[in-house]
């Protein structure tokens, strides 16, 4: 824990890559979910936000 933590701290790509990925597949599970329009209406905002976050990430250094 305490690396990940580091990592994020020193801008490290593969805690941020972490990060950036769980954004993804949280958006996409708000855009597959039934019960909730307000969960639904984000899960765009979500998902775009994780996609541009792994696109910059990448370019950190390892």
């Amino acid at each position: 824990m305490k690396t990940f933590i580091d990592g994020l701290l020193h801008l490290r790509r593969g805690p941020w890559e972490m990060v950036a990925s769980i954004l993804i597949a949280l958006g996409v599970a708000m855009l597959m979910q039934p019960f909730m329009i307000a969960l639904f209406s984000a899960s765009f905002i979500v998902t775009l936000i994780g996609t541009v976050m792994f696109i910059v990430v990448s370019h950190f250094p390892e």
